[in-house]
């Protein structure tokens, strides 16, 4: 799965810039998160049409967008299985870049996670992959 990664500096109006870009290119939004950090603001946008939706967000001034592989897993939803899932990587000594909890229900959580090297990233989590 391929996410967008939105930083900018956060200012009011920066998530109607975003948006609009991607309105005004046809372009759905799956998903969205965004959060403010201090005076930076990361989104991070699944979509529909992911190089369209790249190539319009570049084109938005004072904003950087940039490209992320996302492995989608899933996860017991009990406690403890997010710890178990991050304990791997950190044992491992790879960071995660972002996570989000994309559905869950009474057994289960859908969960897209992105990391550092990715193709270390790909073997800590095959067990638990989601297959498209």
């Amino acid at each position: 799965m391929k996410q967008i990664t939105v930083v900018a500096h956060n200012r009011a109006g920066l998530l109607a810039d975003v948006t609009g870009a991607l309105a005004a290119a046809g372009i759905n939004i799956e998903n969205a998160d965004a959060q403010a950090l201090g005076d930076s603001a990361v989104i991070i946008l699944t979509v529909d049409r992911y190089d369209e939706a790249l190539r319009a967000l570049r084109a938005v001034p004072e904003i950087t967008a940039m490209s992320e592989d996302a492995f989608l897993v899933r996860l017991h939803n009990e406690p403890g299985a997010l710890a178990q899932l991050s304990r791997r990587f950190a044992d491992a000594g790879v960071d995660i870049r972002s996570i989000r909890f994309l559905h869950r229900d009474a057994g289960h959580a859908l969960v897209a996670i992105s990391a550092q090297r990715p193709d270390v990233a790909l073997e800590l989590v095959r067990d638990l992959l989601v297959r498209g």
